[in-house]
């Protein structure tokens, strides 16, 4: 432990007592906090992260809906297409920044998974049979 605090600027004394300390104290918070980096603020939020998943859900699936509702029925295949890549690369954008990242870089991410499985969708429903394309 006095290694880590060592290379995060204290002296060797000055870290071998701060490790002796924190050591005495909570061994287990110390090591947990200062080797592995985990404290309350890095932890999952399980139900935080269903909610926002199930909001942004909800609200990616208005875009194409509307596209559904509104394109001429010899369009509406690609409109819905294009729609629903848009919502994909604005929340993968949004995604992106919130998690520190590009939200270019995001919303390609998403933009290359969300197009490669409507492609795969598009080819397998073509293989069975299914309207489309």
């Amino acid at each position: 432990m006095a290694a880590i605090y060592q290379r995060r600027g204290l002296d060797e004394e000055l870290a071998r007592t701060v490790a002796g300390k924190l050591m005495a104290v909570d061994p287990l918070a110390a090591h947990v906090r200062d080797e592995l980096g985990l404290s309350e603020a890095t932890m999952a939020r399980p139900v935080q992260a269903a909610v926002v998943s199930a909001v942004s859900f909800a609200v990616g699936a208005v875009l194409p809906l509307l596209a559904v509702v509104l394109a001429p029925a010899s369009v509406r295949i690609l409109a819905v297409a294009v729609a629903a890549l848009v919502v994909l690369g604005v929340l993968g954008g949004v995604g992106g920044r919130l998690g520190g990242a590009s939200p270019w870089r995001g919303a390609g991410r998403v933009l290359v998974g969300g197009g490669l499985a409507m492609g795969a969708t598009a080819v397998i429903g073509r293989l069975v049979g299914a309207v489309g394309l």
